[in-house]
C-alpha cells in the first residue's frame, strides 16, 4: 500500500520516547490558526510504499536503538489509517517502537474498527488536544473537538498509552479557566503517561508566505516563560 507523504526527518527529538525518524503524512481536515506545516494540508505529497519507509527507517536504527523508534505525524496521519496501520505492522515484525502523533479528529463510530486495529501496532499515541471549549475549538482549527474527546477516552477504555499534547497560544488557548477543565478531563482517563505544553512561535510564517497566504495569527507573540510554566501546572496537577 502506498502512502501520500510531505517529508522525513531522520533525527526527531521531541516526537515521542527517545530518538525519533518522524514521517510527515500529507493532509488534514483541520486548519489550526497556528499550524507550523500548511503545506501539509492538501492532497499533494509524494507516494511512498509501505516497505520502503520502512527500509528508509531502518537505515537509521542504530541512532534510535531501542529507546527511540519511528513517529507518524503530519497533517493529521490518520485521514491514512490504512497505510499508518500496515507501516506500523512491518515496524513492529522488526521489534521498532511506533508512535502516531494525532489530533483523533477522524475517530468515530463509522471508524472504530480501524481505530481498532490500528492500536493492536501502535505503542504510543501523542494526542494534540486543541481546545476543551468546543466552540473555541472551532474558532482555533474550524472543526469541533468532540471527536478527539472521544478519542481519548477510547484510548484509556483500550489500556493505550498517551501523551497529552496542547498549544499555548496567548489569549486562545491560555485561558486559567479552560486549562482547568482541560485538566478535570484528563483526570477520567487512566493511561496518561505524560501532558506537555507546546509554547506557540512563529516558525511557520515563512511557509505561508511562499504559499501565497495570510499568516492568521500575525503579531501574536511567543508566551512568556511564566506563562508556560502556569500552564504546565496546572495541567500536571501540579
Amino acid at each position: 500500500m502506498n502512502g501520500k507523504i510531505h517529508s522525513f526527518e531522520s533525527f526527531g527529538t521531541v516526537d515521542g520516547p527517545g530518538i525519533r525518524f518522524v514521517v510527515f503524512l500529507q493532509g488534514c481536515p483541520l486548519r489550526c490558526k497556528y499550524c507550523h506545516n500548511p503545506d501539509t494540508w492538501g492532497a499533494g505529497g509524494e507516494e511512498y510504499s509501505a516497505e520502503t519507509v520502512v527500509s528508509r527507517a531502518l537505515k537509521y536504527r542504530n541512532y534510535f536503538g531501542e529507546q527511540g523508534g519511528v513517529t507518524v505525524t503530519g497533517g493529521e496521519p490518520l485521514v491514512q489509517i490504512d497505510f499508518v496501520t500496515e507501516l506500523f505492522t512491518l515496524l513492529k515484525a522488526q521489534g521498532v517502537h511506533t508512535c502516531v502523533d494525532t489530533s483523533g479528529f477522524t475517530f468515530n463510530a463509522a471508524t472504530e474498527a480501524k481505530h481498532k486495529k490500528l492500536l493492536e501496532v501502535t505503542d504510543l499515541f501523542l494526542l494534540d488536544i486543541k481546545h476543551i471549549d468546543d466552540e473555541k475549538c472551532k474558532a482555533l482549527t474550524g472543526q469541533s473537538n468532540a471527536n478527539t474527546l472521544a478519542f481519548a477516552k477510547f484510548l484509556s477504555d483500550n489500556g493505550k498509552a498517551m501523551w497529552i499534547r496542547q498549544v499555548l497560544v496567548p489569549n486562545m488557548t491560555d485561558n486559567e479557566a479552560d486549562l482547568r477543565k482541560t485538566r478535570a478531563f484528563i483526570e477520567t482517563l487512566q493511561t496518561v503517561e505524560r501532558v506537555e505544553v507546546l509554547p506557540y512561535h512563529t516558525l511557520g510564517v515563512s511557509k505561508y508566505e511562499k504559499l501565497g497566504m495570510k499568516y492568521p495569527l500575525e503579531g501574536v507573540q511567543a508566551p512568556s516563560k511564566e506563562k508556560v510554566l502556569f500552564a504546565k501546572r496546572i495541567l500536571r496537577g501540579e
